[in-house]
């Protein structure tokens, strides 16, 4: 099966051919110009870019993978979560482009796709994990341990209470006026040797699967606050290596702990931050610990992509699942 996967549940205009589970082409138009000069993503303008940049985008991925809307076996979307404004642009896309074709259409949830993401071969050939697995989902939008047993069965065992894990990265870069996106810019400046400050964990020794981050972005905050004028470079690398540092091993913690607990060999990195570096290392020195078998996507697959829409939605498509053209966006959409 050969399906057309769009995604617009934020910032990104992404459109991707799947086959199987191989990709044959994955076209993203970045919108980080647009937004970094405001501290973050607008909605308004991300709506507004994605009707620029969504026909342009569909257009090049079926270009890439050498096929025409004809040769095409269904279209898939995101349908949530995500901004509204966002979501229905590439939503009304595939819709208006099944309804004057006749392929079958599915919407397809965000963090489901993130969730398989792990699944979809990659050129190098790289093994993909088995199901069931455990798996950690940390982005802008979303923080939680998923138990994944199959593609269309998959259990949330905690969430965060408050910020998301990209969401801390990013208002805590732009406390220490490091610009947008917060995550790259961090993980660069922690990746290098160096002292650094203790920040908190919170929930840490409980047993839950929840997370937290507004106490460690409220420490940085009052860190700061408490120094004699601006942060030294020094100073500042010896922050961002804490707070990376505090994040990083509460987030592997609470994965690794779900997996034992669910005596599940297998443990999956999802999500935007899950391509940091910091995180994929410690995550493997503790699964390794542990014997467990981790499994991170390329980073290409861990931010907002339009690949992992498409094999989520292929998966749907070859189960019978249809979705009708009065489907809408929906802003909150839990699995």
């Amino acid at each position: 099966m050969i399906v057309l996967g769009i995604e617009s549940s934020c910032d990104e205009t992404a459109a991707a051919v799947v086959e199987g589970n191989c990709v044959r082409s994955d076209i993203i138009a970045s919108q980080i110009d647009v937004h970094k000069v405001y501290g973050g993503v607008v909605p308004e303008l991300a709506s507004r870019n994605h009707i620029v940049n969504v026909a342009p985008v569909i257009e090049t991925a079926l270009s890439e993978a050498g096929v025409t809307l004809n040769e095409l076996d269904g279209i898939v979307a995101t349908s949530g979560p995500g901004l509204l404004g966002s979501l229905v642009i590439g939503l009304q896309a595939a819709k208006t482009i099944a309804w004057s074709t006749g392929l079958s259409f599915v919407g397809v949830n965000h963090l489901r796709g993130h969730l398989l993401a792990a699944r979809i071969q990659d050129e190098d050939g790289t093994p993909v994990p088995e199901f069931p697995y455990m798996a950690l989902l940390a982005s802008g939008g979303h923080t939680g341990v998923y138990h994944v047993r199959n593609w269309n069965d998959i259990q949330c065992l905690g969430e965060t209470r408050d910020d998301a894990a990209g969401e801390a990265f990013d208002k805590v870069a732009k406390l220490l006026g490091l610009g947008y996106p917060g995550g790259p810019v961090i993980d660069r400046m922690a990746g290098t040797p160096g002292e650094e400050v203790l920040f908190p964990q919170a929930l840490r020794q409980k047993k839950s699967f929840e997370f937290s981050f507004s106490g460690v972005k409220t420490a940085v905050a009052q860190h700061v606050g408490h120094l004699d004028g601006p942060p030294t470079d020094e100073q500042m690398h010896a922050i961002v290596r804490g707070f990376q540092k505090a994040v990083v091993e509460i987030l592997v913690r609470k994965v690794v702990l779900a997996a034992r607990q669910k005596q599940v060999p297998r443990v999956v990195l999802a999500g935007g931050v899950a391509a940091n570096s910091g995180l994929r290392q410690h995550a493997q020195m503790v699964c390794e610990e542990n014997d467990l078998t981790l499994f991170a996507p390329p980073r290409k697959r861990c931010t907002d992509n339009a690949s992992m829409i498409a094999y989520a939605g292929l998966l749907a498509l070859e189960a019978g699942e249809r979705s009708g053209f009065d489907i809408s966006p929906k802003a909150n959409w839990p699995l």
